[in-house]
């Protein structure tokens, strides 16, 4: 019998908490229902009995507190809401917990968000971590020990493992379910509860918004700016330029300030461009090409996939209704 703990933190997403214990208690079902014994011992754990979220719209009971657990094999730590660093400090009390248990030879595995709170621990020090790809910059500046994956689903990494956005926790509880059990019921709960097994990416959801979270003005400028001139050729040359800055020491300042180098930042903001234009204008593939500044086909292309996971037609029939309607 696995003992699957699922951590009730304050100002958690009670999503978090409801999904994987539906997942794991059905996934019982299924194997009580192939005549075999159920696998899972699923608790809700806090430091409280009672955890109220949403500003006391949800009140959670759980079934252990901290003190009461001997021995877990998985800990959930489920998504934070609202601001993380508030979060974290809420939830102290979990550090040590979680990091005793995994001393203990637990797996921990973070849904979303829940990712600030377990690299809270110091476990993912020198390690990979995926999380929201709405968070990563401010969880880069937080942790910046933690290597974060983009557009990763699922990471994995000595008995630690952590998921990418919103949903994309549902990969990561299949993958976990078919480590346990088999490939068989995995599918089989994948069917049940409508959700694509063995996605890899969350690169096709995320929005490109630019950090700008720094306390360098000249990058800053730099940064609208080509955010403003998407359908205009850039040079590094010409920005350094502008910046009145030799073009190494830009390279340096820009890449420390918005973690990506000169070059990806206008490649990112273009192709986000192009996603917009995609999604909203009847406009054909070279049309939104040329808009935003490409003129090679294969290289648009690419790049466009590189980012996004799709090709520029199948992003644009799945997102575009006008595209759809034709």
């Amino acid at each position: 019998m696995k003992h699957v703990c699922i951590l009730v933190p304050e100002s958690s997403v009670l999503q978090g908490i409801a999904d994987p214990q539906y997942l794991f208690s059905t996934a019982n079902q299924f194997l009580i229902s192939a005549g075999k014994a159920p696998l899972f011992h699923v608790e809700l754990v806090g430091v409280k009995r009672e955890v109220k979220l949403n500003n006391g719209l949800f009140s959670v009971h759980t079934d252990k507190q901290l003190s009461d657990i001997e021995k877990a094999d998985l800990i959930l730590v489920p998504p934070l809401f609202g601001d993380m660093q508030a979060g974290i400090a809420k939830n102290k009390a979990l550090l040590p917990w979680i990091n005793e248990q995994y001393k203990n030879g637990a797996e921990v595995a973070s849904l979303c968000v829940g990712a600030f709170l377990l690299a809270s621990t110091g476990l993912l020090n020198g390690k990979k971590c995926s999380t929201h790809w709405g968070f990563q910059n401010e969880f880069r500046q937080l942790f910046p020990e933690v290597e974060v994956i983009d557009g990763s689903i699922v990471t994995e990494e000595h008995r630690l493992y952590s998921s990418g956005g919103a949903n994309s926790y549902w990969t990561l509880l299949l993958h976990l379910l078919e480590k346990y059990t088999d490939r068989a019921t995995a599918v089989l709960a994948s069917k049940y509860f409508a959700v694509d097994i063995d996605r890899d990416s969350q690169a096709v959801f995320a929005m490109f918004m630019g950090q700008k979270n720094h306390g360098d003005d000249v990058i800053k400028k730099i940064q609208e700016y080509i955010e403003q001139h998407t359908q205009e050729k850039i040079s590094v040359d010409e920005l350094a330029e502008m910046a009145n800055v030799g073009r190494r020491n830009f390279e340096r300042r820009f890449k420390q300030a918005t973690n990506n180098s000169v070059l990806e930042y206008i490649n990112r903001v273009k192709i986000e461009a192009a996603k917009r234009q995609f999604e909203n204008s009847r406009k054909n593939i070279n049309e939104v090409m040329y808009a935003v500044g490409y003129t090679d086909t294969k290289a648009f292309r690419t790049m466009f996939k590189k980012l996004t996971g799709l090709t520029p037609i199948d992003y644009r029939n799945k997102y575009n209704k006008m595209a759809i309607a034709d």
